[in-house]
């Protein structure tokens, strides 16, 4: 992943918010979603636990492991499901060394690929101590996991925000973690992925039938989160198709852009990388097919100057 150089604007938010969001199930939310502030899950049932994805930092995992050992006392989890090999969902990984760590298998390769260089990108930020975690269990499509009388069934989807994507399923829950394809009042991002790609894995999401969403980013939710974010994906490839046939470039597409009921939402800045994507998408790079890395650094560097400073993580 290319560098962001970036600084800290204002003092961490604070540890996460957790909300049991059916018998056994746990949101864990870190407000207000922005860089590296992730939501996470717990999941109880029969004296076993489950986590669906970690945090950025040390103490943020750590207070998630003081979360989980509360809501299921005397046991640690002994599953970790990374839901996408992004730092800030897989770096607390290391603080549950009882669990097994489950992922797709790219997961696996990308996290192993990406390393700490996270930590880099946000110096300021106190990441504490941070050892690599990646899975040692992957699968390629799908896997069932049972925590106690829970079942979740894990599910590849993709590619949308990366190559290597999982939700986590709760079928007689009607509970789905999204990870990352799914972001509630956070700017979707899909520069590692794909706009087009994200666009078919929402029409899977809805097919699962869930009454709660836990999204990767932002507040739980239902499924018209899912309308929100594809309207919004749907806004990126209109301005970067208006983009193309005006001979403007992603970042020149990106100014003034009319985002509608979009403007709010955190992060705006990612519009940059996001057109990139769509604009090598509208010509004619398969979703599968990731963007070279100058491609990515470009954009991120763009994205820095339309935002007019450096993005600021609150982790």
């Amino acid at each position: 992943m290319p560098s962001i150089p970036a600084v800290r604007a204002q003092a961490p938010a604070p540890f996460a918010e957790v909300t049991e969001i059916a018998p056994g199930v746990h949101a864990y939310v870190q407000a207000p979603g922005g860089w590296c502030l992730n939501n996470a899950g717990v999941i109880v049932s029969g004296g076993e636990s489950a986590l669906v994805d970690t945090a950025a930092t040390q103490s943020r995992a750590r207070h998630l492991r003081r979360t989980a050992l509360r809501l299921n006392p005397g046991a640690a989890p002994r599953t970790i499901v990374s839901t996408h090999f992004h730092g800030d969902h897989v770096f607390g990984n290391h603080e549950f060394p009882e669990a097994v760590v489950v992922g797709h298998e790219a997961t696996r390769t990308e996290m192993i690929s990406a390393g700490l260089h996270l930590t880099g990108l946000w110096p300021d930020v106190e990441w504490g101590h941070i050892e690599l975690a990646p899975p040692t269990l992957t699968f390629r499509d799908a896997l069932t996991l049972h925590v106690g009388s829970i079942r979740a069934e894990l599910e590849h989807i993709g590619p949308a925000h990366t190559s290597n994507d999982t939700v986590v399923w709760l079928p007689a829950q009607r509970v789905l973690f999204t990870g990352d394809l799914v972001m509630n009042g956070v700017t979707p991002f899909c520069l590692m992925g794909s706009v087009t790609g994200s666009l078919k894995a929402l029409e899977r999401l809805r097919a699962f039938g869930a009454t709660t969403v836990v999204p990767g980013h932002g507040p739980v939710c239902g499924p018209e989160v899912f309308d929100a974010v594809e309207d919004y994906l749907r806004t990126v490839l209109r301005l970067a198709e208006e983009g193309l046939r005006a001979g403007l470039t992603p970042a020149q597409a990106a100014v003034g852009a009319d985002l509608g009921r979009h403007a709010g939402l955190t992060d705006p800045e990612r519009l940059v990388p996001n057109l990139h994507r769509a604009y090598a998408e509208l010509n004619g790079t398969p979703a599968a097919d990731p963007l070279p890395y100058a491609v990515m650094e470009t954009a991120l560097q763009e994205m820095i100057r339309h935002h007019g400073g450096l993005p600021c993580c609150l982790a």
